[in-house]
């Protein structure tokens, strides 16, 4: 057992020795220099792709503002009764495309056919009052006639009742009968007259309206103004466009003149309402080139130009203005909106509305 132990303890130490040889090798060994070169050319390389990536980006945003706070809007026209009653029908739905001048509804018309009537009662009314008028003894100048005749009679009584007077073959009271004949024909001459006036003062015309008697020209305006209330219960389009919001358009309905019931968005040119910040405001001009991007429509770019600028902020046009006169005031950047007319034809449909991103090149560059 003695005898064994020592070839245990040699065989043992044998692969211990070879490893310590082989670290001494490897120790002996020069180190790899490709490897440290790659370390170092990946840790140069990481920060210089980032400050290349930054002056890039930085680069890309020179010449141009953009901004997402942007809105497609197209003409609309809310269409209401210009008189007011009862719907009796009508020709269009929701969504439905019309052309200037179609029959949108009908009012029911009963009332303002009997108004029309009653016009033109009044102006048959009017007609034969001036006839009548016209052919009146006032007009005729008979009553004028018959009051100078009794002026001639009663002078000539008078005459012979006074030189009977003068030579004492009448009575005071017969004379002075005689001189109230005189005075009351020459007033009835006077009231005759008058009334001849008054009658060709009726029968005159004036200068608003020459030829036609005032009586007559007051009834045409009343059937005038019925006629124009008859014609306004057909409600047309006032133009091209497609019908929104028309639930309101019901048959028996009752409406009241100058409430809105239907709404026409417009066929025309739709642009966007784009609304900049201040600061991006010190390069834009009107006929810069831009570029309309759609949320709804992933990769749809229209060529679009600027417009106009707003001549105002938001807030200044808003309902309740900011007051920053008072209390703790709070800086905040002001938005001004700008509207992006549209160059080119849009392959979808353009909805008033929609919400788009919209970049101005403020270098004049179209892209």
């Amino acid at each position: 057992m003695a005898d064994r132990d020592p070839q245990i303890v040699a065989e043992d130490a044998q692969p211990f020795e070879d490893a310590m040889a082989q670290d001494d090798a490897d120790i002996a060994r020069p180190a790899k220099a490709p490897r440290n070169w790659r370390r170092l050319a990946l840790m140069l390389a990481v920060p210089l792709l980032i400050i290349g990536g930054a002056i890039g980006y930085w680069q890309s945003l020179q010449g141009k503002v953009s901004t997402d706070n942007a809105y497609v809007q197209q003409d609309k026209v809310s269409v209401s009764a210009e008189v007011g009653g009862k719907i009796v029908s009508v020709a269009v739905r929701e969504g439905q495309q019309v052309k200037v001048g179609d029959v949108l509804f009908v009012v029911d018309q009963a009332p303002y056919q009997i108004q029309l009537a009653q016009a033109d009662a009044a102006i048959a009314s009017a007609q034969a009052n001036a006839t009548a008028l016209a052919s009146s003894a006032a007009m005729s100048g008979a009553d004028i006639s018959a009051a100078r005749e009794d002026i001639g009679f009663a002078q000539a009584n008078y005459e012979r009742q006074r030189a009977l007077w003068e030579r004492g073959f009448t009575t005071k009271a017969a004379y002075q009968a005689a001189q109230h004949q005189v005075a009351q024909a020459r007033e009835t001459l006077k009231l005759a007259e008058a009334k001849q006036t008054e009658a060709q003062a009726k029968l005159a015309t004036g200068s608003q309206v020459p030829g036609v008697l005032p009586a007559i020209a007051a009834a045409q305006a009343q059937r005038q103004s019925a006629q124009l209330n008859l014609s306004r219960t057909v409600v047309r389009a006032p133009l091209a466009g497609r019908i929104t919001q028309a639930d309101r358009l019901l048959a028996g309905q009752e409406i009241v003149s100058g409430l809105p019931v239907v709404t026409i968005v417009a066929n025309a040119q739709s642009y966007v309402e784009a609304n900049f910040k201040e600061t991006d405001l010190a390069e834009m001009k009107v006929g810069q080139p831009a570029t309309i991007e759609f949320d709804a429509y992933p990769g749809v770019k229209l060529k679009s130009h600027v417009a106009s600028i707003g001549a105002g902020t938001g807030s200044e046009f808003s309902v309740l203005p900011a007051q920053n006169a008072t209390g703790n005031w709070v800086k905040v950047t002001q938005r001004v909106p700008v509207r992006i007319a549209i160059d080119q034809a849009s392959p979808r449909p353009l909805i008033a509305g929609l919400s788009s991103h919209v970049t101005v090149r403020t270098d004049g560059k179209s892209r």
